[in-house]
């Protein structure tokens, strides 16, 4: 027996609204607890003096995620009148029974003790304006992220300026290869052809390096990728297909352009946009990385002069500036870079003022740790979930751990968040910001098994451009080359693409959904995964990255296979089945 680590917050991911009815109720426990009981009723249930003995109704509590070091246990009730105030009833594996309540373990007998006060958990009111509610859209679709300057060039009045389009070898922040509007414009019958239905743009406004995270006007559209009306008509087209738009908004810093840094550079302490930035001394013009605390800046970049997202004039110019794209572009959804840098009062203000005007726009916080202080109602919609490719990455290359590792490195991402959250996780192999997930992988039936994971894994999963012909690249800037288009139009990546799309078109059905559950099933090897989806547990997924061949226990229509023949999955293979 240990009371190491049982532990519960009535709030946060403990104990919080699913919807207008039902509050999901979790408790951390370690592995010699054997039962738990949620012993719960409406607080005044027997009036409010404190003469009357108020005690629980019981509620019976499931495993809910194992993670390597703790048990979640957790349950679903449906509050009356709205409220609820509860303790837990706890069995140990020695056969000991405690209470749990808001100040620590108590004996059974406390509980009846008049003449002790006892600290129970109280649920205040599920008030509905404080619910986590993703817009619904988000949760079904299958996101592909596009580095603007490198996926697709049209000719234009620009061609001379730009580098040769098949010559990858050119490899800085400042080269550009022209891609533009026109370009993706061109391409959005291939991305519906694949199965997408959300594109995620990196930024697209004026800036001097071709990644563009250096802002220099938040309401002009690069030149370069094209014009502000060519990207609302692109917007419109890609619509009729049913591929929704996110943006990249670049709030936590701006570049050394944009007109209120150019004023702070002319004018300095007189400028009227000073306090826009962290500035603490005078001499702030000097060259070089800003180590030395002159202004805060994105990653001591001198460049990237960091924005003051406290102050009012800064939180209304770019709500302003969001509220112009709503308008202008009729986009249906922003990213926020380096989202865990941008202060939690403007995004509140931000997500306030963006949803009176655009109820289902989706709001995604680029934050690469837990997230959950930014993800508890009324912030941002979702994060990027680098946890999960983290997890995923580690599993594939580190040959000594095991599916019960995977299990639970998995069960960790989905234990940081709300469910609503966990349903519109943005899951992710590779992006811009890391190597490419077949440079990772190091072979192609890795790279697959782990994009069937990204397909049948709860969430909302993205592709970066190039990921459904298994694109090399290593960190940046590597892992932005330019999409090759003519080979793709020769066919060279026929097989590949063909399986990305059928695993796309798998992650399509609706046992795959976000909102159905995740099952971890008894697997024969260590090194063999497998689980299942949905409430039937009739879809299985196995994913062999042992060493040998493996007969599998059960056949089934196949939905998908790499490596599989006649119920035998060789080594590097994955197979997706439906078993009645």
């Amino acid at each position: 027996m240990s009371y190491d680590g049982i532990r519960h917050k009535c709030g946060y991911n403990d104990c919080y609204c699913l919807n207008d009815d039902e509050l999901r109720i979790n408790l951390h426990a370690n592995r010699s607890v054997t039962k738990a009981v949620l012993m719960c009723e409406d607080p005044y249930i027997g009036g409010i003096s404190e003469a009357w003995s108020w005690d629980g109704k019981p509620v019976a509590m499931s495993v809910f995620l194992e993670l390597s070091n703790e048990i979640i246990f957790s349950a679903i009730v449906s509050p009356v009148y709205k409220r609820l105030q509860y303790y837990f009833l706890l069995t140990f594996n020695d056969g000991t029974v405690k209470c749990l309540l808001e100040d620590g373990l108590h004996d059974p007998s406390f509980i009846k003790r008049q003449d002790l006060a006892r600290n129970y958990y109280k649920f205040g009111w599920m008030n509905d304006s404080d619910i986590m509610k993703p817009p619904r859209w988000a949760a079904d679709t299958i996101w592909y992220q596009i580095f603007p300057d490198r996926f697709s060039r049209e000719s234009d009045n620009r061609d001379g300026k730009f580098e040769d389009w098949n010559n990858i070898s050119v490899k800085n922040h400042k080269c550009r290869y022209g891609g533009n509007i026109k370009g993706v414009i061109k391409r959005l019958p291939y991305l519906a052809s694949l199965g997408i239905t959300g594109i995620y743009f990196t930024p697209i406004f004026l800036s001097r390096t071709n990644h563009r995270y250096d802002t220099a006007d938040y309401e002009l559209i690069d030149p370069d990728f094209g014009t502000n009306e060519e990207f609302a008509d692109m917007v419109r087209q890609a619509h009729n297909l049913g591929i929704r738009i996110m943006i990249d908004a670049v709030f936590n810093h701006s570049g050394k352009d944009f007109f209120a840094w150019q004023d702070v550079i002319k004018n300095g302490q007189n400028s009227p946009y000073f306090n826009w930035y962290y500035i603490h001394s005078l001499d702030f013009t000097k060259q070089g990385n800003t180590m030395d605390g002159r202004y805060y800046s994105f990653a001591f970049v001198a460049e990237m002069p960091k924005l003051n997202t406290n102050n009012p004039e800064v939180r209304d110019y770019l709500t302003k500036v969001c509220k112009k794209w709503l308008k202008e572009f009729d986009i249906d959804g922003i990213r926020f870079d380096v989202g865990n840098e941008i202060s939690h009062s403007f995004i509140r203000h931000l997500c306030t003022e963006l949803k009176r005007e655009k109820p289902d726009l989706f709001l995604l916080g680029e934050i690469w740790t837990d997230a959950s202080s930014y993800l508890e109602g009324g912030e941002y919609d979702s994060v990027m979930n680098y946890p999960f490719l983290h997890a995923v990455s580690n599993f594939f290359g580190d040959h000594v751990l095991t599916n019960d590792d995977f299990r639970h490195m998995m069960n960790y991402c989905y234990s940081l968040y709300r469910e609503q959250v966990n349903e519109v996780l943005f899951n992710l192999l590779d992006s811009h910001d890391v190597s490419r997930i077949m440079s990772r992988a190091r072979s192609y039936d890795a790279f697959i098994q782990q994009v069937t994971i990204l397909m049948t894994m709860p969430g909302t999963p993205c592709i970066y451009y190039g990921t459904e012909i298994a694109l090399e690249g290593a960190a940046d800037p590597d892992n932005r080359r330019p999409m090759p288009w003519k080979d793709i139009e020769s066919g060279k990546f026929r097989e590949i693409s063909a399986e990305i799309t059928q695993l796309i078109a798998v992650r399509k059905k609706p046992a795959f959904s976000s909102s159905e559950s995740l099952n971890w099933e008894n697997a024969s090897e260590e090194r063999l995964l497998h689980y299942s989806r949905g409430r039937s547990r009739q879809y299985h997924v196995w994913i062999n990255a042992g060493t040998a061949d493996i007969a599998l226990p059960q056949k089934g229509k196949v939905l998908f296979e790499h490596k599989y023949e006649e119920g035998i999955l060789k080594k590097g293979g994955a197979v997706i089945l439906h078993i009645q």
